[in-house]
Formats: C-alpha cells, sequence, structure tokens
C-alpha cells in the first residue's frame, strides 16, 4: 500500500526540516521525501496549508488497562490518541495489576498491537507492587519491552532503594522515571498551598515537595552516573535545579503538561474538581517558568498525564476527589497556543512533542527520514474547534476545558502507512 502526502510543511526537527514537500509512504515505511512527487497507484492526501510531523509522542499516559477499564482502556485509550495526533504513547504502570512482571507488559503490548490505534510502549514498576521495598526484576521487564521504570503515581520514598533503582538500570539503559513528591510535606493537602487554598479553605501542598525530591532525584542521578527523568515537573524551583544539573552534565530529562502550562491554582476556584491534579496546579509564576523551561530547552517534551476517572469519582467533595484529567486530544491545540502567543517556535513545539520525547527515552521514532517507521500527523494550525467532552473519544470526560475554543488539530494521523484517525 502506498500513501502520498502533498504539499504539506513538513517539520522534521530530528532532521533539521522545514519546508513544504511531499512524502512517500510504502509497506509501512516512509520511502522517499521530496518535492513534486509522484507515485503510481498511490492513495494522495493533499497537505495544502497543513504541517506534517513525525507522529507525536506521549511520554506519560494512564490507559487503565488492566483493571480499570470503566474508565479506559487500550482500545479507546489509543483512539484518543489518535484523535489527539498521537502514535506512540508511554502507559505508565499503576494498573490493577501493576506492571511489575513479564506477564502484564506481554498482554498490553499484545493488545495494543491487535488492537489499538497507537503505538504502546509500557513503563515497568521499579519497586515490586509500587510499595517501594523491593526492586523489580529490571532486566526481565526491559526484555518484555519496558522502556522505563516508575512507580508513578507514587514516589520512591526511600533514597537507598532510589540509589539501586538508578544503579540497577544503568547498564540496562532505560531511565528511571520519577513522580517527585515528598509525601510527608504534602500530607492531606489537595491543592497548591497559597493564597487561593487558604481562601477557599483547602489544605495546601507546599512547592518544596516536589522541589525536594527533584533535587533528590537529581543528586542520586549524578551520584550513579545514571538517568532519571522528572515526570509532570511543575514548580519554578524543580525547572531550576534540572537547568543547573543539565549544565554541569547530569543525565536529567523532564516532561510538562499542558494543562501545567496552561491553567494556574484559579481554575480551583468554584471547587472544581476537574482542576484537581498532582501535581497541583501552581501560581502564574511557575506557569511562566514552564514556558521559559520549554524555550530553552530544559524541559525535554510535552507528555499529557492522560488521566481518566469515572464521573462518580469526580463529582464529589473536592477533598476526596480523584486526581487527574484526560489530555490526549486536547493536547496539540494547548502548545499550539505557546507558538501562537510567542512561547515558542513551532519547531520547538514540534519538537517538545517528537525527536525530544524520543531521544528522552531511546524510541526508534519522532522522524521523517527515508527508511523510518510510517508514524505521521497531519495537522491543521487554523482549524478552531469547541471542546465537548462527551464528544471526545476517551471513555471520560474528566476534562477542565469542556467548552473551550481551542485552534489547531490533527486531521490525518498514520501509525506505520495505516491511517488511524482522519477528522470528519
Amino acid at each position: 500500500m502506498k500513501i502520498l502526502i502533498q504539499n504539506g510543511r513538513m517539520i522534521d526537527p530530528a532532521n533539521g526540516i522545514d519546508k513544504v514537500q511531499d512524502l512517500l509512504i510504502e509497506e509501512g515505511v516512509i520511502a522517499k521525501v521530496g518535492e513534486k512527487m509522484t507515485a503510481k497507484g498511490a492513495e494522495v492526501i493533499d497537505a495544502s496549508g497543513k504541517i506534517v510531523t513525525p507522529g507525536l509522542i506521549d511520554t506519560h499516559v494512564h490507559l487503565r488497562d488492566p483493571g480499570q477499564e470503566y474508565k479506559e482502556d487500550i482500545v479507546s485509550g489509543t483512539r484518543a490518541a489518535a484523535a489527539g495526533g498521537f502514535t506512540s504513547l508511554i502507559c505508565m504502570p499503576n494498573t490493577k495489576p501493576v506492571i511489575d512482571n513479564r506477564c502484564v507488559v506481554e498482554y498490553i503490548i499484545r493488545k495494543a498491537n491487535e488492537e489499538g490505534s497507537a503505538n504502546v510502549f509500557p513503563c515497568g514498576n521499579i519497586s515490586a507492587g509500587s510499595k517501594g521495598e523491593v526492586l523489580t526484576e529490571m532486566h526481565d521487564l526491559a526484555d518484555a519491552g519496558c522502556v522505563g521504570f516508575s512507580d508513578d503515581g507514587l514516589p520512591v520514598i526511600s533514597g537507598e532503594i532510589m540509589l539501586r533503582a538508578l544503579e540497577y538500570a544503568r547498564p540496562i539503559g532505560k531511565p528511571i522515571v520519577v513522580h517527585a513528591e515528598d509525601l510527608s510535606l504534602t500530607g492531606d493537602g489537595v491543592m497548591n498551598a497559597g493564597v487561593v487554598s487558604t481562601e477557599l479553605g483547602l489544605k495546601g501542598i507546599p512547592w518544596v515537595a516536589e522541589d525536594a525530591m527533584v533535587a533528590r532525584d537529581i543528586m542520586l542521578a549524578e551520584f550513579t552516573d545514571s538517568q532519571v527523568h522528572i515526570c509532570h515537573i511543575s514548580t519554578k524551583g524543580a525547572v531550576e535545579a534540572v537547568r543547573q544539573a543539565k549544565a554541569r552534565g547530569v543525565k536529567v530529562t523532564t516532561e510538562v503538561t499542558p494543562h501545567h502550562f496552561t491553567l494556574t491554582e484559579e481554575a480551583v476556584r468554584g471547587y472544581d474538581t476537574h482542576a484537581k491534579m498532582s501535581p497541583p496546579l501552581r501560581t502564574a509564576e511557575d506557569v511562566a517558568a514552564m514556558k521559559a523551561g520549554l524555550a530553552d530547552g530544559t524541559i525535554d517534551g510535552i507528555a499529557t498525564d492522560h488521566a481518566p476517572h469515572h464521573p462518580d469519582e469526580k463529582n464529589v467533595e473536592f477533598s476526596i476527589a480523584y486526581n487527574g484529567i484526560i489530555g490526549l486530544e486536547t493536547a496539540l491545540p494547548l502548545t499550539l497556543k505557546l507558538v501562537e502567543e510567542g512561547a515558542l517556535t513551532l519547531n520547538q513545539a514540534v519538537a517538545a512533542l517528537t525527536s525530544q520525547p524520543a531521544k528522552a527515552f531511546g524510541l526508534d521514532r519522532g522522524t521523517l527520514a527515508a527508511g523510518a517507521v510510517a508514524d505521521v500527523t497531519v495537522i491543521d494550525p487554523e482549524l478552531e474547534w469547541t471542546v465537548d467532552a462527551e464528544a471526545l473519544q476517551s471513555k471520560s470526560v474528566n476534562t477542565p476545558f469542556n467548552g473551550w475554543t481551542m485552534k489547531g488539530a490533527a486531521v490525518y494521523t498514520l501509525r506505520s502507512g495505516q491511517v488511524t484517525w482522519k477528522r470528519q
């Protein structure tokens, strides 16, 4: 099967390409890139006025499969990904059961390959049962297909366990992926500690709960000469810690979510549980730091932390509502908004969604070079649409962006040369 994508503005940061040209796909592989191409028998996609990029990569999603399929499953989650322009996902291990053994890894990969609309790369657990006590068999998990190790949803409290995890992962060549939070400082806080939490009478989570653990894990990575990846960074102090560590040559990468560079703690007013997440929404100063970190390369990638929940888990008092929002279908336009406001160039935005996440996790994706797997996204940057939570592809509707007017969307998503999404 041949597909010829013509006349699009091709942006391929991995290869320094930003020009109008064509792309030919044959048998699931990018066969050729050039100008004014023709291909006998090929299906033609006219990308005039559109942007053609490598398939978007999300390094942080919760597919809830196995064990919590009432919230999301691999089929619905990857369908939402395709609708958002994503062709590859790294799924977090806080499933039921958790991803601490080969059987669960193989189940996820098999189901994604057979029934999914995106590539799914599992992230295995750091510790057995996410208990933070005994390390998993990381070599076996990596051999089964895991691309990193995390207890996401929970921090690794023990410094010794984190040290041993970094030492163990180093020869495997996979990152330790950390949820940076000192639970003794978080306590029973439910939002960012500050003026808004005081006014609302809600218990706050101080920024130091994140900063302290980011600093610890950076130092441990430096001590062991191992790679650590900081999940969903949200404070200006954490960004500065990563910036300084990179300057010293520490092997640290990080990601930021669209909600952490778009929303502030003000979104919690009205006790909107769709604005409750971990880490919590921070201040305007923190949001500015997220944008600056993306612009100067301190923050490597943009990841959604897509966290579906049933309405019964959100339509409750703020203090007992579950943390998290869905984000696969709103990430692209929120990222393009950074370009519109001048915080990022278009090339920087595309790199943060493609080549840089691929590099951080060693994925053979994120490029439009000839010979590469044909994961491709065609984007209409001018398309305006209104978020209707009930009409999204996810099983869940927990988004704070319901009713927002968005600009920009994937109009075609191709995984291994197969169209997984076509916007009607």
